[in-house]
């Protein structure tokens, strides 16, 4: 996918630059979804942490990141994206792979990547694992 060019003090949106939607599907998705994704996928990991290892906190995380994985690869996004309307696609299109995937778990497990954000929204677990988180 190659990016149009905005020209400076352009009214932008979220994702134009990454030639996405200003709004509908494949637009970038917003922060509530974002927020209301990871309260649910965060609850799930939760409830399955108390289930099985008496709510111990590294299990949680590991179920947290796992999921991710698992989830991503398998459907596009976790079930929390899923439910709150967004996927997770490669900006290069194509299959998402088991990397992309991992990579971006791994950075949103140590939280810092996914609080820093560029003009169109992403994370930089995003930008790092090559991925955008759009709705659908």
């Amino acid at each position: 996918m190659t990016a149009p060019s905005v020209p400076a003090g352009d009214s932008a949106w979220p994702g134009r630059r990454l030639g996405l939607p200003r709004s509908g599907p494949r637009s970038v998705g917003r922060l509530g979804r974002r927020i209301g994704a990871l309260a649910i996928d965060w609850a799930a990991a939760t409830l399955v942490s108390v289930a099985f290892f008496s709510w111990d906190p590294t299990a949680t995380l590991v179920i947290f990141v796992v999921a991710q994985v698992v989830f991503v690869i398998a459907l596009a996004g976790s079930p929390g994206h899923l439910i709150t309307g967004l996927r997770v696609v490669p900006m290069k299109g194509g299959w998402i792979g088991p990397l992309r995937p991992l990579i971006r778990a791994l950075l949103l497990a140590i939280v810092v990547p996914a609080l820093i954000w560029d003009v169109d929204q992403r994370g930089l677990h995003d930008r790092l694992a090559g991925t955008v988180l759009v709705r659908f």
